[in-house]
């Protein structure tokens, strides 16, 4: 677990994380990245039995995990956000489970919301020109639920069955220590947003299949430590433009890239008309100006690290 700022949250993660794992023995690595609300202070005090690594700095998301890993003696590691209650049962299920499909390499499980609404963030498939292509010119958001317009997505399938996924969210992430070791973790360019789909569709190359259980739930907040929608969205699609210069054919990358372009175009005057007729719709309107003029940022993807 990576932490960053979230000292009530990491504190309910753990106490749900004991109460509700029954059968599974685990050893468990919170890294804090230089909190400034007492958080490792905090989890020393309530979880002594925990292995706190307290960092100076604040490392990220990714480099924050392969430096956790690096302590894990285990044949398994589960990647669990600090804003995450793991329901009764979860870690056993995703155990069992992940030892029953070895040929997925990487599992996960379903994730909802606290008032037990699906989230459906648990799983993705990955990003592909015509995911781009329905996403820049409005497919998506017009038709959310379209197995067809919402690829990535896939549509309006309810997490609650069995399913092989291009990625699983590093929010509730199984993998072999083994296969964490072939692929060298998380790759350090992606500092935060990305990183797993990085590393599933890294695994996904080598001929796994990840793969999503319905039996293991937790409850996700989504986002808890990033406080500004804005920030939040540029790191986003920061990742995604970067994915695609990673995971796509060399000759497919430019067209992506155009077509992020034009998403984050087209999102800006869109906004901005809405606005202009619904006052109400303004502080939407001002992050999305805002995302629009990072946009020499985002466009240019994460550099190799």
């Amino acid at each position: 677990m990576v932490s960053y700022n979230t000292r009530a949250l990491t504190l309910k993660c753990l106490e749900t994380l004991y109460a509700n794992t029954h059968d599974t023995r685990f050893h468990a690595i919170v890294l804090d990245n230089a909190s400034e609300d007492g958080t490792p202070e905090a989890v020393a005090r309530a979880f002594p039995q925990v292995e706190l690594i307290e960092s100076t700095e604040n490392l990220g998301f990714a480099q924050g995990n392969n430096v956790a890993a690096t302590r894990a003696t285990t044949d398994w590691l589960l990647l669990l956000n600090p804003d995450t209650e793991v329901h009764d049962g979860a870690i056993d299920a995703l155990l069992k489970f992940s030892q029953a499909h070895p040929e997925a390499g990487i599992t996960g499980g379903r994730t909802v919301f606290p008032d037990g609404r699906l989230n459906i963030a648990s799983c993705w498939m990955r990003i592909t020109p015509w995911s781009v292509f329905c996403l820049a010119t409005g497919l998506t958001a017009a038709f959310p639920r379209s197995a067809i317009f919402n690829t990535e997505a896939m549509g309006a399938w309810k997490r609650d069955s069995v399913r092989h996924v291009n990625i699983v969210s590093g929010c509730f992430l199984m993998i072999p220590r083994t296969l964490w070791a072939a692929l060298g973790g998380f790759n350090l360019k992606y500092f935060m947003y990305g990183e797993e789909a990085d590393l599933c569709l890294r695994a996904g190359a080598l001929g796994y299949r990840p793969m999503i259980t319905p039996d293991a739930q937790i409850m996700h907040l989504v986002g808890a430590a990033t406080a500004r929608l804005a920030d939040k969205t540029v790191m986003v699609n920061r990742a995604r433009v970067t994915l695609i210069r990673d995971h796509w054919p060399a000759w497919q990358v430019p067209a992506g890239i155009a077509m992020m372009w034009l998403w984050g175009a087209s999102r800006r005057v869109a906004s901005a008309a809405v606005a202009a007729a619904v006052p109400g719709y303004r502080p939407k309107a001002r992050k999305w100006a805002e995302v629009w003029a990072k946009r020499d940022v985002w466009l240019k993807g994460y550099p190799d690290a």
